[in-house]
């Protein structure tokens, strides 16, 4: 699976932006999708997640209630709405792909996943 994640930029704090990432893979259906994202000095840290499914979803403490992950199979794509960003959101942004047979679950460490997009900066200025 091949993944290409866009809609990075730089946008002042209490802005919005809309990640996509689109998957080469037919059977899109059937992965679970997860965003990453790592800042300057600091390590890969998990965003959010969503089931293959789109039942199921899940998110770091720090983007809850302003962020939402959503997909839509027939676009083989996965979005990250982020609402009312801050300067703390700046980082590279990744998404990244995973098999499971488990619609309804989705999956929060980078060891998770197999497959990863190159990254999209999203720059929050204050």
């Amino acid at each position: 699976v091949q993944l290409q994640a866009y809609g990075g930029g730089l946008v002042q704090a209490g802005g919005s932006l809309r990640l996509s990432c689109v998957a080469s893979e037919r059977t899109f259906s059937t992965y679970a999708m997860g965003w990453f994202r790592q800042a300057p000095g600091k390590e890969r840290e998990f965003v959010a997640a969503i089931s293959w499914s789109g039942v199921s979803a899940g998110y770091v403490d720090s983007v809850k209630g302003r962020f939402t992950i959503s997909g839509d199979n027939g676009k083989n794509t996965v979005y990250l709405q982020m609402n009312n960003l801050t300067p703390a959101d700046t980082a590279v942004y990744y998404c990244a792909a995973r098999y499971s047979s488990r619609g309804n679950f989705y999956y929060t460490s980078a060891m998770d996943y197999g497959y990863w997009g190159k990254g999209t900066q999203v720059t929050v200025s204050s």
